[in-house]
């Protein structure tokens, strides 16, 4: 890194360095069609069961870095999903919802990365708890909107409440103290760079998902 990078608040080069991969994944097919309303419930329903394998990822591998001196001050249980993707997928699917649910391949294996750095590299899984969390509080809440509107879920009740973070009142002033947190990531320049890095893979993976729920659920032309 040169002398202006190194000078640049962390969250900052962190947030340009993977904006392109970010609109990409934002704007894939499979979303655009999702948000447009022109896709069934059951497509809803798919994207949900790929979002359990991540967070279980994310989440599973959380309470070991509970004390690490770089992962650990992210690791804060009102960010936590899990329980509540279970929650909308016992709506969306049933209470045999866990019967025949299976990752789609490019879901695996970004699950596998999470976990991969999770137990062996935790700078790099901030990469993966930023990308996933702070996109959550931001344009998670646009799908929340959509969602509700398009295939009727109550206001914030089951089928969404993924996208409810009951313990956060004010998601503005939590995104600025998460920033925080990253601008004190103790992690040298080269590290940082490995970290952004993995940001883009972290987006990019995602966008696999996407790509295949888009096979998955193709318009009829």
């Amino acid at each position: 890194m040169d002398a202006t990078v190194a000078a640049t608040p962390f969250s900052t080069l962190i947030r340009t360095a993977s904006h392109e991969q970010h609109v990409e994944a934002e704007t894939s097919t499979f979303m655009s069609d999702l948000l447009g309303g022109r896709l069934g419930v059951d497509a809803y329903t798919r994207y949900t069961e790929q979002l359990w394998f991540v967070y279980r990822a994310l989440e599973d591998g959380a309470g070991a870095l509970r004390e690490d001196p770089v992962a650990g001050p992210f690791i804060q249980p009102e960010l936590m999903r899990t329980a509540e993707l279970e929650r909308d997928l016992a709506h969306l699917r049933g209470a045999d919802w866990r019967e025949g649910l299976e990752p789609l391949p490019a879901t695996a294996a970004y699950a596998e990365r999470v976990a991969e750095c999770a137990r062996s590299w935790p700078a790099g899984y901030i990469a993966h708890h930023y990308t996933r969390y702070l996109g959550d509080l931001s344009g998670g809440q646009i799908i929340r909107d959509k969602a509700e509107r398009t295939w009727g879920f109550e206001r914030k009740g089951d089928g969404v409440r993924f996208y409810v973070f009951e313990g956060i009142s004010n998601p503005a002033s939590f995104k600025r103290g998460y920033r925080e947190l990253l601008d004190a990531v103790e992690a040298d320049d080269l590290e940082k760079q490995r970290i952004v890095d993995e940001c883009k893979r972290a987006f990019a993976l995602n966008t696999a998902v996407f790509r295949e729920l888009g096979e998955a659920f193709p318009l009829s032309a």
